[in-house]
């Protein structure tokens, strides 16, 4: 069966087709309650479905916001989901979903997708980059990005600023404050941990991974313990799981025969859960128990960690607090606002993120 068409609401409610599209397609310009009853009942009698773009040219508003996550099925990116789920649905509005993979070439795609579709705002969630290879993406991004917000579009990005962005107005970066949370970390595992550290990083030039690093590099020299090596992978749980496998090679090398527990032992610090969450997977696969043979933390505190064992040490963020936080900060505010929000290309936070230190079973002393 064909669908019902506005012409013919309006031909069954007696007025003109502009008329029943005021009222169907929520226009400013509303007509009279007994007309726009009338208009209401014709369409709900014929079945009509209005028009979605129709609808947003009349209230110059799509009630679309694209979310752009590097992978959904990653617990981090899925509770901030979450959060901007949430927020949406406060603002009346249907979340757009695409995942890249991180890179910067396929953000400034699905930021071009969005814009077509005439999103309202775009979030952004995932780590930025300076790496080389990365220049060009970074560029491109940033250039379609200041032009989706020349247009009344809004973004708001998690982390970090995007490199080269310049859009005066409604640019938003909602800042995680990695770098000081590591330091936290660091310290207070530096006053239960006799042994040595290690890192186990993302890619080099991966901002929020070179963050974590460097905070934890800082936390250790405040606590007077020599600065942690730092083996970089993917920043996921393969990575870590490779990582880990390399260590476990190291731990079974120092080890007197037999295992015996007062060998040297590492804390193994892995720049986000689902790293550590590998590295703990290899490290259980040759044998090792943690936190008897190895020490682990990880970073955000992830939900999947509820059912890990041993319980992990982390560093807990409110991630769907982020999510929202984000969302909200491209709600469009009546002009003349005090402009507290701090648009513009270098960002600025957006209600003060904090997170907490998080110390569990996973970085206990041997007995």
């Amino acid at each position: 069966m064909a669908a019902s068409t506005l012409t013919e609401v309006a031909r069954l409610a007696g007025v003109s087709p502009a008329t029943a599209s005021r009222v169907l397609n929520g226009s400013a310009r509303t007509p009279g309650k007994d007309i726009a009853e009338r208009v209401r009942q014709a369409a709900e009698s014929l079945g009509y479905i209005p028009n979605a773009q129709a609808q947003g040219l009349a209230k110059s508003s799509s009630g679309l916001i694209g979310l752009i996550v590097h992978d959904i099925a990653d617990p981090y990116f899925a509770a901030i989901a979450r959060g901007v789920q949430e927020a949406a649905r406060e603002q009346r509005k249907m979340v757009l979903l695409a995942t890249t993979g991180g890179g910067p070439a396929e953000e400034k795609e699905a930021v071009a997708a969005f814009a077509a579709r005439r999103a309202d705002s775009i979030v952004i969630a995932g780590s930025r980059s300076c790496r080389e290879e990365d220049k060009d993406g970074n560029a491109e991004l940033a250039a379609e990005l200041d032009r989706y917000c020349r247009n009344g579009g809004q973004v708001a990005v998690v982390g970090h600023p995007v490199a080269g962005a310049t859009a005066p107005e409604g640019y938003h970066v909602v800042k995680v404050p990695n770098q000081e949370l590591a330091g936290r970390l660091a310290t207070e595992l530096a006053g239960s941990w006799d042994g040595e550290f290690v890192i186990v990083g993302g890619p080099d030039g991966l901002l929020t991974s070179d963050d974590r690093v460097r905070g934890f590099q800082e936390g250790l020299e405040r606590a007077g313990r020599r600065r942690a090596e730092v083996l970089r992978s993917a920043f996921n749980r393969s990575g870590g799981y490779e990582a880990g496998l390399e260590l476990a090679a190291r731990i079974r090398a120092r080890q007197p025969e037999g295992g015996d527990a007062a060998a040297p032992k590492l804390c193994i610090f892995a720049v986000n859960d689902v790293m550590a969450i590998g590295a703990a997977a290899a490290l259980r696969s040759e044998g090792l128990r943690i936190p008897r043979d190895a020490a682990i933390a990880g970073f955000d505190d992830i939900e999947t960690l509820r059912d890990f064992r041993p319980a992990l040490s982390t560093v807990r963020l409110p991630l769907e607090d982020i999510g929202r936080l984000a969302t909200r900060a491209t709600e469009r505010r009546p002009a003349g606002g005090d402009g507290e929000d701090g648009d513009g290309p270098e960002g600025t936070s957006h209600g003060g993120i904090t997170g907490e230190v998080t110390l569990r079973r996973s970085t206990e002393a041997a007995a």
